[in-house]
């Protein structure tokens, strides 16, 4: 069974050891990356205690923000998951790969699992992002439903400078931000994408000056939680599916998620 929200808040010691702080004001959730002095790097422990996190959320939270600790997001994968011995106290990717093809990618599939929840239609998801955000911190970025950046961010898909691909669910939400042939230049550059860039392909919809950047998220999430819980679920619902429907299956879906509301609004039960 998975922890509540508030097991999870008080477990702070297996928190600090994942690099991750909790903090909740009302219906928004704050979750840190907290491992500064590694500039966020991640580890499996982190992805798995994100996962957590979203096993763990109440229907009271309604939005939830991601930002990093420190000089930047995150500087994605730790490096010390390429050495034989791996990062301290967990193991390196030498371990993972003693595993046969099968049990590779069933592993890779729990990472993921990091980061897919915050599409979840129960929550918005805002990403406030400066600094650096490289890898796996440009994925968790781009696994949010909002990205603010402060004019200092800089974003860069570095797995295929180093042999790899973008394996943590990143790719999907690229190729709707940007479209595909932007999205394959980013990738198979590897280059750096600036915060005015970001802004002007689509990938963050606010760039603000850094003393900005926590007010101007406060903001955007009070906003975002300001409107009954239940037509903000639905129409995120609505949207995400848009693009896989025909106009008529959309037309379709939206009847069927207004009929409960209108009868809600109505103050009708049936």
């Amino acid at each position: 069974m998975a922890q509540t929200l508030h097991e999870l808040m008080s477990d702070t010691e297996k928190l600090a050891a994942a690099g991750l702080r909790l903090d909740l004001a009302g219906p928004v959730l704050t979750v840190t990356l907290d491992r500064p002095e590694r500039r966020n790097a991640m580890t499996p422990a982190m992805w798995f205690a994100l996962a957590d996190v979203g096993a763990s959320l109440p229907e009271d939270v309604r939005v939830v923000i991601l930002r990093g600790e420190g000089a930047g997001f995150s500087a994605g994968l730790d490096r010390a998951m390429l050495t034989p011995e791996g990062p301290a106290g967990e193991e390196g990717f030498g371990a993972l790969l003693a595993r046969d093809d099968q049990g590779v990618a069933d592993e890779v599939a729990r990472y993921q699992e990091g980061f897919v929840w915050l599409a979840d239609p129960g929550i918005i998801s805002i990403a406030q992002i400066h600094g650096h955000a490289i890898g796996g911190g440009f994925q968790l970025a781009l696994a949010c439903d909002v990205r603010v950046a402060s004019t200092d961010a800089l974003f860069c898909m570095k797995e295929p400078a180093l042999g790899l691909v973008p394996d943590l669910a990143g790719t999907r939400p690229l190729v709707t931000a940007v479209g595909l042939a932007r999205a394959l230049e980013i990738c198979a550059t590897a280059r750096s994408v600036g915060a005015a860039e970001a802004e002007r392909l689509g990938l963050v919809q606010q760039v603000v000056e850094p003393d900005d950047l926590g007010r101007a998220v406060a903001a955007l999430a009070a906003a975002l939680s300001a409107h009954p819980a239940d037509a903000v679920r639905r129409t995120k619902s609505l949207l995400q599916g848009a693009a896989g429907r025909t106009l008529d299956e959309q037309r379709l879906a939206e009847r069927e998620a207004q009929v409960p509301l209108l009868r809600a609004l109505a103050g009708g039960t049936t």
